[in-house]
């Protein structure tokens, strides 16, 4: 049971750490960001189930949804604030629509069953152990992608953007092909998330790829610290260990589960009055949280 949560927690921290590229780094209300996580998981088991080794599988996996976001952004980029979220909120009800009802692609609500485990330097990845490294693996480089852009000159301009786009066009920069090149940035480690989720539970369907999934993810980054990827990946373990507890009190899922929603909103209402920047907030926060303190 343990290495399954491990590998869970891991698995959502990428998620985490792909849509904080988006949000908390960029500032652009992303509600569509559980359809690039369908697009890589359906990548990745077609071809998969087609007999193309796992490294083509993965590949795909990140370039299809990568792509996806700029095809997304091409037209919406322009939206700010709400208009932007409606849009993107559309993308994701459209991407679950053609998941649901391409019977002959993806088998629609009968998902894809067997999905083969993957294979990477001769390595066949079939063990609970195997998988909590391989989830690691994973999560520590997208932790380290989401790092190097963060502090590269890339991230400095995200962040510019973020805090006001119009200085920035002020000053004779162009914004748009930077938020194409972050979403495109979310959307493909949000596929690399949805190749190792298809693999490990050899199964894929519509049901986890909706809007829900994209709200939990809002919530672990808000809670983890907006634009700080350790915050994110934090929140994620933090949040799925207390969710998961809850199934080890022997109560019924008929209270259980009313439970866990009560537990998050206690936790969410608690943070937002005690640590309103996040459990881990990002740098320039917390100094001027400091600053507002000593005043």
């Amino acid at each position: 049971m343990i290495p399954h949560l491990l590998t869970v927690m891991a698995l959502w921290a990428i998620l985490a750490v792909s849509l904080n590229l988006v949000v908390g780094l960029t500032g652009l209300f992303n509600l569509g960001h559980a359809a690039f996580f369908g697009i890589g998981a359906y990548a990745s088991a077609l071809l998969a189930q087609a007999g193309l080794p796992y490294p083509v599988c993965l590949a795909a996996a990140v370039a299809l949804p990568a792509l996806a976001g700029i095809g997304v952004g091409l037209p919406t980029l322009r939206l700010r604030g709400d208009y932007l979220a409606m849009a993107t909120l559309g993308f994701g009800e459209i991407s679950r629509a053609v998941f649901r009802n391409w019977v002959g692609l993806t088998r629609g609500p009968m998902g894809l069953p067997g999905i083969p485990r993957p294979e990477l330097l001769g390595l066949r990845i079939d063990s609970p152990a195997k998988w909590v490294a391989t989830a690691f693996v994973g999560l520590a480089l997208a932790w380290l992608v989401a790092e190097l852009v963060t502090r590269a000159p890339l991230g400095r301009m995200l962040r510019a953007i973020r805090e006001d786009e119009l200085a920035v066009q002020a000053l004779g920069k162009n914004p748009e092909p930077y938020k194409l090149l972050a979403l495109a940035l979310g959307a493909g480690l949000a596929g690399f998330g949805g190749s190792l989720y298809a693999h490990y539970v050899a199964f894929v369907d519509p049901t986890p790829f909706a809007l829900p999934t994209t709200i939990f993810l809002f919530l672990l980054i808000v809670l983890g610290g907006l634009g700080h990827h350790g915050g994110s990946i934090l929140a994620a373990f933090v949040l799925l260990a207390l969710r998961e507890s809850l199934r080890f009190t022997g109560l019924p899922p008929s209270i259980a589960a009313p439970l866990q929603q009560l537990v998050f909103s206690i936790l969410l209402v608690t943070l937002v009055i005690y640590r309103p920047w996040g459990l881990l907030p990002e740098p320039r926060l917390r100094s001027l949280r400091d600053r507002a303190a000593r005043a």
